[in-house]
């Protein structure tokens, strides 16, 4: 099992910026593929980006391509979101997941931080 605590939300201004961080307990972080999402009010959670154990992969949702980056680092068993161009839709509950290698699942979830974007 693993667990997880999000840390690093705030208000910050429209085209601000922010980093995320995500730190994982447990000796096999380095195995679990990490996710971000968030979840606005009133709509369901939604994909952010994930990647991949080494590092070596990842993905954007569409709607923060070219803004957002996602990065870890293993040794510190830490998941970072760096935000930049914030817009007032990016504001939501953040989190991060780890997924299960037995399910395939994000079975692990922080407990979220609230990220808000005023325009």
């Amino acid at each position: 099992q693993v667990q997880l605590v999000e840390s690093g939300g705030g208000l910050v201004q429209i085209r601000g910026s922010l980093r995320l961080s995500c730190a994982a307990s447990g000796r096999t972080f380095s195995r679990y593929f990490m996710g971000w999402f968030r979840q606005a009010p009133g709509k369901e959670r939604e994909f952010v980006a994930h990647i991949s154990g080494s590092g070596g992969y990842f993905d954007y949702a569409d709607s923060v391509k070219g803004r957002f980056t996602i990065s870890r680092d293993n040794a510190k068993n830490a998941v970072y979101l760096q935000m930049n161009s914030l817009k007032p839709e990016d504001t939501a509950v953040y989190y991060c997941a780890a997924k299960s290698q037995v399910s395939g699942s994000y079975d692990y979830w922080g407990q979220g931080t609230q990220v808000t974007v005023s325009s």
